[in-house]
């Protein structure tokens, strides 16, 4: 499930799970891989909303991104190349969270 993932440099891992158990380490990548689903499709929208079609019955599209092929092929890969980015510098924090509320112990781990 976690292969997808981009390679998370391991200083921005919460100190608490790199010292964590395995099964600790197991939760977090498991939130990880949530989060990430959650910002590209959060990354997906944004980009959406970004080239809608124009409201006054034209062909053509308003909002950023204009409507010939190559802004069109560069809309589809900003999406991903956002949330990429975004996780591969630690996340947003929500997998943290996450992984403490399904092991409220681990933040109190020394």
């Amino acid at each position: 499930m976690t292969d997808g993932l981009p390679p998370i440099d391991a200083s921005a891992e919460p100190l608490s799970v790199r010292h964590g158990s395995a099964a600790d380490k197991r939760t977090y990548q498991s939130a990880l891989a949530f989060e990430q689903m959650l910002v590209t499709e959060l990354a997906q929208q944004l980009a959406a909303t970004a080239s809608t079609p124009s409201d006054d019955g034209s062909d053509g599209s308003s909002g950023l991104m204009g409507s010939d092929p190559a802004s069109s092929t560069y809309a589809q890969m900003l999406p991903q190349a956002l949330s990429t980015s975004l996780m591969s510098s630690g996340g947003t924090g929500m997998a943290l969270q996450l992984t403490q509320l399904l092991d409220p112990s681990l933040g109190a781990k020394p």
